[in-house]
């Protein structure tokens, strides 16, 4: 004989901490799309419309373009430290999550594509900073909106 499984009743998920979590992990992924677009010379690498739309992709691929047009990529990586839900409202027609992190970019390196150096870029410019963003879930998935620089220190 036997013996029967017993079955663990799993644990009801709280539907706006999952909604936190798939934000987040979105934001992560949508980072990682960016690094890969603005390391890509045609501008086209990575799959960004995946985890972005609206003002944050626009913002993205305006950025990459203006690096293109002076001649320079970026290259490294980008850390997102301690990305947060600050709030969640899952119950509107488009939900949406609100992340605070903070965006360090001391690894990311303006690069100049003639002579492959970094590029001059000011001293006193913010390395690690507050950033805010906005991911609502549309019907495709969850995607960054907004992505805002809060101008501190973190």
């Amino acid at each position: 004989m036997t013996p029967s499984k017993t079955e663990i009743p799993a644990k009801p998920v709280d539907p706006a901490e999952a909604a936190k979590e798939e934000a987040i992990a979105t934001y992560l992924s949508h980072w990682k799309e960016v690094e890969k677009r603005y390391a890509d010379k045609s501008g086209k690498a990575g799959d960004l419309k995946k985890y972005a739309a609206s003002a944050a992709l626009s913002q993205v691929e305006t950025g990459a373009a203006d690096m293109r047009k002076k001649n320079a990529i970026v290259l490294g990586t980008v850390a997102v430290g301690n990305p947060t839900a600050t709030s969640a409202d899952i119950n509107r027609k488009i939900p949406h999550v609100i992340l605070s992190s903070c965006l360090d970019i001391s690894r990311w390196t303006v690069t100049d594509l003639d002579t492959q150096k970094p590029a001059a870029l000011p001293k006193n410019r913010l390395l690690r900073y507050v950033i805010k963003a906005t991911v609502e879930k549309w019907p495709e998935g969850w995607r960054v909106i907004r992505d805002e620089p809060q101008g501190k220190k973190c």
